[in-house]
């Protein structure tokens, strides 16, 4: 067989795909990597979290007394 059969256009596709698929895999590993981290810490937390972490924060802060932050983590939470 020599290349003037057309073989090169099977080739050259080949090695084009061939390189696509390990760049593709690249990017989708370090993709998977870099959002690892976020996914995971979303996993563990229950949708009311987030409110329980600025309430959190607002105390600390010294925006609302304890009063009032233990009156609405009771909300919060549903107690």
């Amino acid at each position: 067989m020599s290349m003037d059969d057309g073989w090169w256009i099977v080739m050259g596709s080949g090695m084009i795909l061939f390189w696509g698929l390990v760049i593709l895999g690249i990017v989708l590993a370090a993709r998977e990597l870099s959002s690892g981290r976020r996914s995971s810490d979303r996993g563990r937390r229950e949708p009311g979290d987030d409110a329980l972490m600025l309430l959190d924060r607002r105390l600390a802060e010294g925006e609302i007394s304890p009063e009032e932050y233990r009156e609405r983590k009771a909300v919060l939470r549903g107690d």
